[in-house]
Parts: C-alpha cells; structure tokens; sequence
C-alpha cells in the first residue's frame, strides 16, 4: 500500500505552526556565546552552545536584531565594563524561531548582564581560592627588591603605546642613571597573549645562567575590561607565582586589580609607575650614600679635632713644666750668687778667692744644668713634633682607619672599606683580598 507523503515546505511549516501553537513566547536561557560576528547593517549573528568537561551538548544559532543589540551592548558594556564577545556565559530573553527556509534559531530581545557579571566574579574568585590554596598568593614575595635595578627583562608588545612610554622614561631620567632592559615580545591581549606571556617567562628563566637580570617587568598601556582578560587567566598567574625574579607588573587599568596583579611582588597601575618605580631606588641609594659619606667625613674632622686637641695640651704641658723648672734653676742661681757676695763680705782675701771660685763652679754647675734644660726641652718638643700626624704624613707616610679607628687596633675581613689619609689627598678603599704577615708571625 502506497504511504501518503508530503512536501519539504508543508512538513516545515507543520514544524512551524507545531512549535508557535506549543512553545511559550519567550524563555530565559543560560548559555555560552560560542562565537559572535557583526553584521554589515549592525545585526548580531552568535552561536549559543552549553559544554561540560569541554565537550559540546547542545548548538543553536542566535540572532540579535540591529536596534535591540545597540541598546542590549550599551547595557551590557555599561553594567560589566566589558563588550560581548565569545567565550562569555549569558543569561538571554530569547524566543524560538523555525523558518521554512532558514532552519530553527534563537532572537535574543535582552541579556541581564548581572549574570554574566557574577559568572566573571566566580570565576575569578575560584581561581583566586585555587591559588591560596596552593600557596601562589605570596610565593614571588619571598624575593628581596635589589636596591638598585640595573638589569631588567620586559615582557611587552613592542608596540604597545606603554611600552613605549615605560623606555622612554627610564632613557630619559633626568639624573642620567644607566638602565639596561630586554624586551621579550608577547602580545598584550587576545588568546595568543597568554601562551606568549608564559613562553616569554620561561625564556628569560632559561637565560638567567647567563644573564643576570635584577627584575621582571610586565608592561601595557591601558584598554578595554575585555582586553585584560587575559590577566585572569590561572595558567599565567601560575606562571608569574613561579618566576624565579621579582615580577613588578604595569598593566594599565584603573579599576580593578587583574589577578595577574595579586600574584607579582609588586603591582604598579601604568608602565610609567613602573619606570618611576625603578628610577626611585637609584635615587634612594644615592641620597643614602651621600648622607654615608657626609656623616663619615664629619667623623673623620671631629676625630682628628680631637686628636689635634688633645696633641696641643699635651705640648702645653711640657712647655710650662720646662718653664717651670728652667725659672727653679734661675732662681736657684741668684740664691747662690746672693749667698757667695755675703761670703766674700767676711771672708779673708783668700776666702773670698774661694768663695769667687765657689761662684764660678756654681755658675758653670747652673750653665750646665740649664743647658741640659733647654737641651731636653728640645728633644721634648722634637718627639711632640714626630708624634704629631700632620709631620708624618709630610714625610710620606699614610694614615688607614676604618671607622675612624686605625686598622692595627681592628680585626679586619673582606668587604671592609677603609679611609686612608696622605699629605695631599683622602683615599677609599674596599678590602677584596687579605693575607697574613709571614714576617710578623715569626
């Protein structure tokens, strides 16, 4: 017996009538925008697919008519700070259509972008929780800040505009501090940054034995929410937690934090930060090192007052106990002219000739006893002269101290500084070698 059969065009309208007469006018769906393309007169065209465990369980086409999807963008973008694009999972007022000629699709009349919002924040926050939990957080903290960074790698996109602003500031540093960078090229945003940013990073670790860079950088200028999705991508703050450098990151955005951000040693807002970030430990160092050298040099005058000081008391106390005793002797001698007159007064002429003679002796003893006075006090002020450190160093010799205490006093190691004085100049030096005295030590 012959079945009775129908065309293509009634069974689809059959489908049509069938699915208008059954299905309520609207739905709200949960799914992920697989792909989305514009359209020349300013439709949106998107597939609608939900996966699990990355397989693909259902397909449908979208549509979202030109006037709806200026309004459903502008809300969207607003509320989320980021444009729809694929990959997002959405929550869209949709209502079925079957065309005859076109098949079965979805007109999407509105997207509650608080949906897709909260979906973001959870999967940010099960990111975050899954890197505390394998303690990423605060692993690349564990590196100390060089004081100085002199050595930098740069993961950036040579042309991306903050690239380009972070060189320019580091080249141009008003104190002409000398900088050396390597850029390491990797895109900035898109699906190839992610893998290119963790390519570069395991390029530089790979060069670390023979270069020795101070710091890693991670540079872009500013853009799109959706353009610095990337950042909060696991695989890469993984790959940042992991570093062996301090990573310092400017990454351009004002308005959150990147999850990128949460794991480096140090997050910056812009490249230009950065570059002001690294210019201030220079200028930190230098101001230290100048207040070093002032606070040294005050200690070296104050000491060497001191010295001079207490030098010159000691040459006045010599000189007046000279004084002293060269006025007991003249006093001494006038007694003793006084006494041979009184003598001679009652003395027979032969006496007197002895008391005359006596008179003699005593000035010759008292000539004698002063000359070897003033010899003494010439040896004095000779050993005060040689003891003096201004003579010394006239003579050629050369005064070390560290710490304003000679070095024969000290016990001294490598990496010591000392300050070593000649006649004309102050001399600084660092110990990098030491030897025992053979002489000495027999």
């Amino acid at each position: 017996m012959q079945q009775q059969a129908i065309s293509l065009l009634s069974l689809n309208e059959l489908i049509k009538s069938t699915l208008d007469s059954h299905l309520a006018p609207t739905y709200w769906v949960i799914a992920e925008i697989g792909e989305l393309r514009a359209g020349v007169r300013g439709h949106a065209y998107l597939d609608l697919i939900e996966k699990s465990d990355g397989n693909i369980l259902a397909k449908i086409r979208g549509n979202i008519w030109s006037y709806t999807y200026q309004s459903i963008s502008r809300k969207f973008e607003s509320t989320t700070g980021s444009a729809l694009k694929g990959g997002m999972n959405i929550m869209a007022l949709v209502s079925v259509q079957f065309h005859e000629l076109y098949g079965i699709s979805l007109v999407i009349k509105d997207i509650d972008p608080n949906f897709t919002l909260g979906e973001r924040a959870r999967k940010r926050q099960e990111i975050i929780s899954r890197l505390t939990n394998e303690g990423l957080m605060d692993l690349n903290r564990q590196y100390v800040l060089p004081i100085v960074s002199q050595k930098i790698a740069v993961i950036s996109s040579v042309t991306a505009a903050g690239y380009g602003d972070f060189i320019n500031q580091l080249d141009q540093n008003p104190q002409h501090y000398k900088i050396h960078y390597q850029l390491f090229q990797a895109a900035m945003q898109g699906k190839d940054a992610v893998p290119q940013i963790i390519q570069a990073i395991k390029h530089i670790e790979d060069l670390l034995l023979e270069e020795k860079f101070d710091l890693l950088v991670i540079v872009r200028g500013g853009g799109a929410q959706t353009d610095l999705d990337c950042f909060d991508d696991y695989e890469l703050a993984k790959a940042i937690a992991n570093a062996s450098l301090p990573v310092v990151t400017g990454i351009g955005h004002e308005r959150d934090e990147s999850i990128a951000d949460l794991v480096t040693h140090t997050k910056l807002k812009t490249p230009t930060a950065v570059a002001s970030f690294i210019l201030s430990g220079f200028s930190e160092f230098e101001d230290n090192l100048h207040r070093n050298l002032v606070s040294i040099e005050r200690h070296i005058q104050a000491r060497l007052k001191s010295e001079e000081a207490g030098l010159t008391d000691k040459t006045h106390l010599v000189t007046n106990l000279l004084r002293q005793k060269l006025n007991e002797c003249n006093l001494a001698l006038d007694r003793y002219a006084q006494q041979a007159r009184r003598i001679s007064l009652y003395r027979t002429e032969k006496e007197s000739i002895k008391c005359v003679h006596l008179d003699e002796s005593l000035r010759k003893i008292t000539e004698r006893k002063l000359k070897q006075a003033e010899e003494k006090l010439g040896q004095y002020g000779k050993t005060i002269d040689r003891l003096n450190p201004q003579t010394l160093l006239q003579r050629g010799y050369t005064k070390t101290e560290k710490d304003g205490i000679p070095i024969n006093k000290q016990t001294l190691k490598i990496g010591d500084e000392l300050i070593t004085y000649n006649k004309r100049d102050k001399i600084t030096s660092v110990i990098k070698k030491l030897e025992t005295n053979e002489k000495q030590k027999g």
